[in-house]
């Protein structure tokens, strides 16, 4: 008996809340472990990101953290939906998450770059080695909850 196929859209749909709930694991991670380890204080990276890119100003300290806030978790629902177009492409598992890794860690760090908002060419080893484990959290916990949780059947 033939099976419904999934629509793109709704495997696309299990990404961005895979991505979501990856996003929720990944600040876990920043703010109870890698933060307290390096001493790093919080980033404003995402709220810095939004100004450049869109009309969206910050004009408090209250306001900034919340643009801030909106733009971490709109980003990581990217993370999510890029992880449900690698499903869709027949990629599973931990192919998937470095399939996905691979190509939104590259184009954060080129777009970032290309807008002056990041200089990964002036960062030390420690910077490379925190936002490369910071995100590789990331795309571990929306893989995981994509394939363990949100999968469609295959």
């Amino acid at each position: 008996m033939p099976t419904n196929p999934v629509s793109a859209g709704a495997v696309i749909g299990r990404g961005v809340v895979a991505g979501v709930a990856g996003t929720v694991v990944m600040t876990l991670f920043q703010r109870l472990v890698e933060m307290p380890l390096t001493g790093r204080g919080e980033s404003f990276a995402p709220a810095d990101f939004a100004e450049k890119v869109t009309p969206a100003r910050a004009t408090s300290p209250t306001s900034r953290r919340r643009l801030n806030w909106a733009t971490h978790f709109a980003l990581g629902t990217m993370w999510g939906a890029a992880r449900g177009m690698a499903a869709l492409r027949d990629l599973h598992g931990q192919r998937a998450v470095h399939a996905v890794f691979g190509v939104v860690y590259v184009g954060d760090v080129a777009v970032n770059t290309a807008l002056g908002l990041y200089r990964p060419l002036q960062w030390s080893a420690k910077d490379i080695v925190i936002d490369v484990v910071d995100k590789y959290v990331q795309a571990q916990a929306t893989g995981a909850v994509f394939d363990r949780i949100l999968a469609p059947a295959r």
